[in-house]
């Protein structure tokens, strides 16, 4: 049974979606705590406001093998971001706000329908700046009947306090750890010390989380999984983040390891992103993580990448 069909049992669901809706009315709900009341619409950094915007629902097949198993990960990509990333394959839903505004009704209508499809879990993608609404929306559908795993997945710049309100709410967590350098982090994403915060938001989910387990199919349960996207150049900074987790979490952390950069959206804006990540600069970083001893994950091969990994949002079948 997951974690929320437990609180619902108790009330505590409806309690935390109360105090995450005060987080929301001065918005703290990510570190730019830009004090909005999001509550009456007001939009700060993400530009989020008090509805619930979603680009797409679907079985999604396109995520870790453990989360996509065989029948589709339960995929709701959620409008607005609270990062600005110069290359990011999402840009026409995370930056241009591509989407349609949704109830907490018609939420939960698609989290159950999801399920009916036979989805392994109900995945929220980018979801942060909306959890106040989400987690109303994840009340009424496990009390129609809601009980497949909750995945957070995120760019990993994530507030502490506010996830501390999803402990026994999320079962995975899938953030990204994407800079070592916080430099790179300001220049590319416009993040303000994305290195401590992005660690000390890992360091709170490991700890509700834990490592990752699977069913008796091979299917994520619970547990974290941190994504990291190789840059060309070493821009993201890989060694100092791999060796970093190493000491954190040790070397039974799942980490996907992903070499599928291609310059988008405004990368063209900047001379050393214009390319992707050439192949012997990926290979060297996966004898990185291996040196390190970590046991658990997934690279990337390298010749099988494609442009199924960049997503058009405005189209009906997105990765086709």
């Amino acid at each position: 049974m997951p974690g929320y069909q437990i609180l619902l049992q108790t009330d505590e669901l409806e309690r935390r979606a109360g105090r995450l809706l005060a987080l929301a009315a001065s918005c703290r709900l990510c570190p730019w705590h830009c004090g909005v009341n999001r509550l009456k619409g007001e939009k700060g950094r993400c530009k989020a406001g008090s509805s619930v915007r979603i680009a797409k629902a679907l079985a999604h097949f396109g995520e870790e093998p453990v989360i996509t198993g065989t029948s589709g990960s339960g995929a709701i990509f959620f409008a607005h971001c609270n990062l600005d990333c110069c290359f990011c394959q999402n840009w026409q839903i995370s930056h241009e706000g591509l989407g349609t505004d949704m109830t907490v009704e018609q939420l939960a209508g698609l989290m159950c329908g999801l399920q009916q499809q036979g989805c392994h879990n109900i995945n929220l993608v980018s979801a942060g700046h909306f959890m106040p609404w989400i987690v109303q929306a994840l009340a009424l559908a496990a009390a129609r009947g809601l009980n497949l795993p909750v995945v957070y997945n995120s760019n990993g710049y994530e507030d502490v306090a506010m996830l501390e309100l999803l402990e026994g709410i999320v079962d995975i967590y899938l953030p990204d750890a994407k800079y070592g350098d916080d430099g790179c982090a300001e220049k590319y994403s416009a993040a303000r010390t994305y290195h401590m915060i992005n660690f000390a938001a890992l360091g709170e989910m490991f700890r509700q989380a834990g490592y990752l387990e699977l069913d008796e199919a091979g299917i994520a349960s619970k547990g974290l999984i941190v994504r990291h996207l190789v840059l060309p150049g070493g821009l993201a900074g890989t060694e100092t983040i791999l060796k970093k987790l190493k000491h954190h979490f040790g070397r039974f952390l799942s980490i996907s390891f992903m070499g599928q950069y291609r310059p988008c959206y405004r990368a063209g804006s900047f001379p050393e992103l214009q390319l992707q990540t050439p192949q012997q600069e990926y290979a060297a970083a996966v004898a990185v993580l291996e040196e390190l001893g970590f046991e658990n994950g997934w690279t990337q091969e390298h010749d099988a990448l494609d442009s199924s990994f960049m997503p058009d949002f405005r189209k009906k079948d997105s990765w086709s």
